[in-house]
């Protein structure tokens, strides 16, 4: 663990007591749970791109992957102002210089020019179930790109309930990828965006709560 890293994990713990960003309440756990599960995505991301984490919250995964990426620039995407704020200040503290942060919601976003299929890759974690969060991602990345999520180790099933909308939004290939961090078994369901996504996509989050894409 770089020492980055874990001044990062000991900054959650001071803002913790009055941000709520994490149920960790020791580095050690924040490294276990968080940071490592974090990294073990960057196997799967393109280097020397763009890559937006949809959803950072207390800035995971894509915190720690900026820190271990640094050829690669990263959005940290957050509709929530005081969890933007947070990242901003532990991108400066930590002196992570390829990391933009970035308040806004996803599907807003995704529908202006200079964000909509710009980026190489998105990734997200614990956001949402895979057939709704599709829908905030896919539209986001550029054709050749990639959309990774990480789940559970048995996300097999939502991946399945999810191909509908993924094929839809033009990444049609996708595979579960199993994983391991710190002992703990997890996966990531990783797509490929090979179509442009249709027009109309993505709609109003209400809408794409309501009633996610499904055959």
């Amino acid at each position: 663990m770089t020492p980055v890293l874990l001044d990062y994990a000991r900054l959650l713990l001071r803002r913790n007591e009055d941000m709520n960003l994490t149920g960790a309440d020791t580095v050690e756990e924040i490294v276990s749970r968080h940071i490592l599960d974090s990294l073990a995505v960057e196997r799967f991301l393109p280097r020397g791109g763009r890559v937006v984490d949809v959803g950072s919250g207390a800035g995971f995964p894509g915190l720690p992957l900026a820190a271990a990426m640094p050829d690669t620039e990263f959005t940290l995407l957050d509709a929530r102002e005081k969890r933007v704020a947070f990242l901003e200040e532990a991108c400066a503290e930590l002196g992570i210089k390829n990391a933009l942060c970035v308040c806004g919601r996803a599907e807003e976003l995704a529908l202006l020019p200079d964000w909509r299929e710009s980026f190489d890759a998105a990734v997200s974690r614990a956001v949402a179930r895979l057939n709704t969060l599709s829908e905030l991602c896919v539209p986001l990345v550029k054709q050749g790109g990639v959309f990774v999520a990480m789940k559970g180790a048995d996300c097999a099933g939502e991946a399945a309930e999810a191909a509908f909308a993924l094929r839809r939004l033009g990444a049609p290939e996708y595979s579960v990828e199993s994983y391991e961090a710190d002992g703990i078994a997890y996966a990531a369901v990783v797509a490929k965006k090979s179509e442009m996504t249709p027009e109309g996509f993505p709609r109003r989050f209400s809408k794409i709560k309501k009633n996610p894409l499904q055959e």
